[in-house]
């Protein structure tokens, strides 16, 4: 892992970004030809839905079809279009911060480099985002905080996904507070691959829901999760599941959400095996 080198990313942040980002230079124009946003593609009269018998759709780190993953315009696109529930990834800055990134490290989005906790907040906050669709036309583009992510949910129909990224057990309690301070413990979902994790968050709070994120579903992980309690869902990865496992999972009786599925044909063989949630990045009522 590259360690965070921040006077470079300060010289990076102060200069070489504005020149990236400079409309009259060719940088930004090139990288809008890999970032232009796309069409979400609706599952209405497709026979995936009905008001009968719905199905329940997370947006995958946000609508990240129309805005850049684990940012707010992701996320208000979320509630504007229905979702059942947005996703987010959070990690915590050197000086305890907890903010949306789904890599260890910020290169992939922003112009600068390094791992996030071995940047302090205020480092982060003048990143630069360097790519994701649309990126260039939202201003003052910014790393969210936790808390501004869960702001966007307060008083919708949404609920907010929580992946914890961090590998840390005795600073989960902030994480459950800040549900609990903005009103969300009826609403937000906790999710890890850390089983012990999702122990601490119960035993912190046994109201708020969780999900164990899970590879392919087996008999060893439906115990898992019924460890900490028979209450807890399984968040299981698409690609690695066929019809054997998936009926495991409803003849066991354990609610389970799928990741990531997005074409209709997919969508619709899920629906008819029986699943009712699922997980995408480019799929909307």
């Amino acid at each position: 892992m590259i360690t965070m080198n921040a006077k470079y990313n300060k010289l990076i942040t102060n200069v070489l970004a504005p020149v990236f980002k400079c409309k009259f230079l060719p940088f930004i124009h090139i990288a809008k030809l890999f970032d232009r946003p796309t069409e979400v593609v609706s599952i209405a009269g497709k026979g995936i839905d009905t008001p009968e018998d719905p199905i329940y759709i997370t947006a995958h780190r946000g609508v990240t079809a129309i805005a850049p993953e684990n940012t707010i315009p992701a996320y208000e696109e979320a509630v504007r279009l229905g979702y059942y529930s947005a996703e987010c990834d959070i990690q915590r800055t050197k000086d305890g911060v907890w903010v949306l990134l789904h890599n260890d490290t910020v290169d992939k989005w922003f112009c600068e480099y390094g791992a996030i906790k071995d940047a302090t907040f205020d480092e982060v906050r003048k990143y630069s985002f360097k790519g994701g669709a649309n990126f260039w036309a939202y201003d003052n583009l910014r790393i969210p905080t936790l808390d501004e992510f869960l702001d966007v949910f307060v008083g919708s129909d949404t609920r907010p996904q929580i992946e914890i990224k961090a590998e840390t057990y005795d600073t989960l309690h902030e994480v459950v507070e800040a549900v609990e301070k903005k009103g969300l413990v009826e609403s937000a979902i906790v999710i890890s691959f850390d089983l012990q994790q999702l122990k601490e968050i119960y035993k912190l709070n046994d109201k708020i829901e969780l999900w164990y994120l899970v590879d392919r579903i087996t008999e060893e992980n439906i115990e898992e999760a019924r460890s900490i309690s028979d209450k807890v869902w399984l968040s299981a990865n698409f690609d690695q599941n066929d019809k054997r496992s998936v009926k495991l999972a409803l003849d066991r009786g354990i609610n389970a959400s799928y990741w990531t599925v997005n074409t209709l044909e997919d969508a619709k063989m899920m629906y008819d095996l029986g699943v009712r949630y699922i997980e995408t990045d480019i799929l909307t009522k």
